[in-house]
């Protein structure tokens, strides 16, 4: 999957004050993230809804 041409935006829980900081990216059927400090780094990419079952967890 050729991540290079997504759009990624800052998550919204992110840290406002420039340091880790994450970023989200949607493509057919998945969602990716990597770290904006390391924009060409690893990047994890994860189904619609395991990353909805994540998110969930997370509020709890």
């Amino acid at each position: 999957m050729d991540l290079n041409d997504l759009r990624w935006r800052k998550a919204s829980r992110s840290a406002s004050n420039g340091g880790e900081c994450v970023e989200l990216a949607s493509a057919a059927g998945v969602v990716a993230v990597r770290d904006s400090k390391d924009p060409d780094g690893p990047k994890l990419v994860v189904g619609r809804d395991a990353f909805a079952a994540l998110m969930a967890a997370l509020r709890h």
